[in-house]
């Protein structure tokens, strides 16, 4: 309850102050904004902690699908790319193709 309340005054906080900075300072902040978005080093570690959260995920998909791979259903299984091998045929409870 306490850390609503916290996210909820700065809430608040955030957009009293914001309407108070008025256009000129929004105008300020997003061109900030993008200048450090466009910078090469940013660019850089932003792409490096995707390509780390993909294999991450690509990890994790793998050890969940060999565990429970052999019970999830057969309809479920074939919508899901990594267990169609698993699961019944081609075609789903609709009979159409999940390719």
């Amino acid at each position: 309850m306490r850390y609503k309340v916290t996210f909820v005054v700065g809430l608040a906080l955030g957009y009293v102050l914001g309407t108070r900075a008025g256009r000129e300072r929004y105008e300020e902040l997003k061109k900030s904004a993008r200048q450090l978005a466009q910078n090469p080093a940013v660019r850089n570690a932003a792409e490096a902690a995707g390509q780390t959260g993909r294999e991450f995920a690509g990890k994790a998909f793998a050890a969940v699908s060999d565990k429970v791979g052999d019970a999830v259903p057969a309809g479920l299984a074939g919508r899901v790319r990594g267990l169609r091998g698993r699961g019944g045929g081609s075609e789903d409870e609709w009979g159409t193709s999940n390719t």
